[in-house]
């Protein structure tokens, strides 16, 4: 391999799982050069078969390296191939300049005795310890989703960082919670300019001053120490917004049986039930009655009103990607094991007073309406009126939450439910969760909506084992 130019003063060293969390890694690092060691391409060729997300994601870095190496010949190949030959997925040209390069010949550094360098991971400090010695005017950087990689690297004196790029927010803190208080000085403040009107029954207000620049599509307002004044932004400008009254389902019309228990519940029914609303994401804990909101509203909504044809509820199976074949049965069967928490919510919601026999007929009447389908089997299908519950949904990767959300044709609607402080998908963090992916990137469309639930609603005991254990 040549000298890395000196002018990039920076060498991007690619561990195995960076390229399977994302293809298009090796176009993010601009003007600065990529190496590729040896052993990470002998993971991904270990690791290209199969229909999980991860076996595409190899596959299609192979057609990515296949496409940057036509028509170059070993010499081009050890001087660095420029990244920006190819156009990658989304159809716009990386920027810079970068080169990539792979591992042509033995670079492999020394190691204490203890790590032997047969094991992939050790074979990739080797490496960048190999080129820190043969270049050693440039930085070189190792990049890593592994955690411990980056620990054992750190403790060899090698620069690790982990991959940025799929980063959505630097903090979590910053994610937009869907809901924001007004002070009773700013509402006396607009009183003079406030417009109010009455459409079909329903209470509207223009508001103009420079903070409602700020506010999104379909967030929620409320006056700080007034719960009977809750509002949600219909319209926005330059300097003004026109903002709709809420229902009260705290004590009026519940919604198939279910009534809201505090503020946060109370919006996100609204939202539920709005069908001008076609994507909602909830956040919360574990208690906080996401899913039972959200089965009660596509209930009432698909047996009620017929807005929609049928309730279809997914979620990723833990491991992500594995085949379910080893459970009996349909594929409804063999998800039913991973629905405990829409089971427990069902059983709720279809209490009935016309004893077992009343209980079983509803129970029927809804197994015609809910399809419990496999997060593995979506590719390819649409889905036409459905109500689309995504459970666990900060399991999804970025990508995976688009392949979900594509499949929506007319007239569906999609709710996604999780909490990001509970992830299992291996290399996922709170601040590149699909889930946090599609509330930052849905903030502004008029039609979606997204609240974040604060208080559990499960029993006093589940209050004071989440405070106190």
């Amino acid at each position: 391999m040549n000298t890395p130019r000196q002018r990039s003063g920076r060498l991007f060293v690619l561990d195995t799982n960076v390229l399977m969390h994302d293809p298009t890694a090796i176009f993010r690092f601009h003007e600065h050069d990529v190496f590729i060691p040896m052993v990470v391409l002998e993971e991904l060729d270990g690791a290209k078969k199969g229909l999980s997300e991860v076996a595409r994601n190899v596959r299609q870095v192979s057609r990515f390296l296949d496409e940057l190496m036509q028509d170059q010949d070993k010499e081009a190949i050890d001087n660095g191939l420029p990244v920006n030959r190819i156009r990658y997925q989304n159809g716009d040209s990386p920027d810079g300049s970068g080169r990539l390069f792979f591992q042509t010949r033995h670079v492999l550094g020394e190691l204490p005795r203890n790590l032997p360098g047969n094991k992939p991971d050790n074979s990739i400090l080797a490496t960048v310890i190999g080129l820190q010695k043969q270049f050693p005017d440039i930085a070189v950087i190792l990049v890593s989703k592994d955690i411990n990689l980056r620990i054992k690297a750190s403790v060899l004196g090698i620069r690790a960082e982990d991959y940025y790029n799929d980063q959505v927010l630097e903090d979590v803190d910053l994610l937009f919670s869907g809901t924001e208080e007004l002070s009773v000085d700013f509402w006396e403040t607009h009183a003079a300019d406030l417009q109010s009107w009455q459409e079909n029954g329903r209470a509207f207000y223009r508001i103009r001053g420079p903070r409602v620049a700020h506010w999104s599509p379909n967030q929620c307002l409320y006056l700080a120490d007034e719960e009977d004044f809750e509002a949600i932004v219909r319209e926005t400008g330059k300097d003004e917004a026109v903002i709709e009254r809420l229902h009260d389902y705290r004590s009026q019309q519940p919604v198939w049986g279910v009534y809201a228990r505090n503020r946060e519940q109370n919006f996100a029914l609204n939202m539920l039930m709005d069908p001008e609303i076609d994507f909602i994401s909830l956040l919360g804990a574990a208690g906080t009655g996401k899913t039972m909101l959200a089965l009660a509203a596509g209930l009432a909504q698909s047996l009620e009103s017929n807005l929609y044809r049928e309730i279809i509820v997914t979620r990723v199976t833990i491991p992500v990607g594995e085949d379910i074949g080893f459970l009996p049965g349909t594929e409804e069967e063999k998800m039913t094991p991973w629905m405990g928490a829409l089971m427990d919510n069902l059983e709720v919601l279809t209490e009935s007073d016309g004893g077992d026999w009343g209980r079983a007929a509803t129970q029927d009447l809804l197994s015609n309406r809910i399809k419990i389908r496999s997060l593995n089997f979506m590719r390819g299908r649409t889905f036409v009126n459905k109500y689309l519950i995504i459970d666990e949904a900060q399991n999804l990767t970025a990508k995976q939450m688009k392949t979900l959300i594509t499949r929506a044709g007319p007239g569906t609607k999609i709710i996604c439910l999780g909490n990001i402080s509970q992830i299992d998908t291996p290399y996922l963090t709170e601040t590149t969760s699909g889930l946090t992916y599609v509330v930052d990137r849905f903030r502004q469309w008029p039609h979606s909506g997204h609240v974040t639930l604060l208080r559990g609603e499960r029993s006093r005991l589940a209050d004071f084992a989440s405070d106190h254990l």
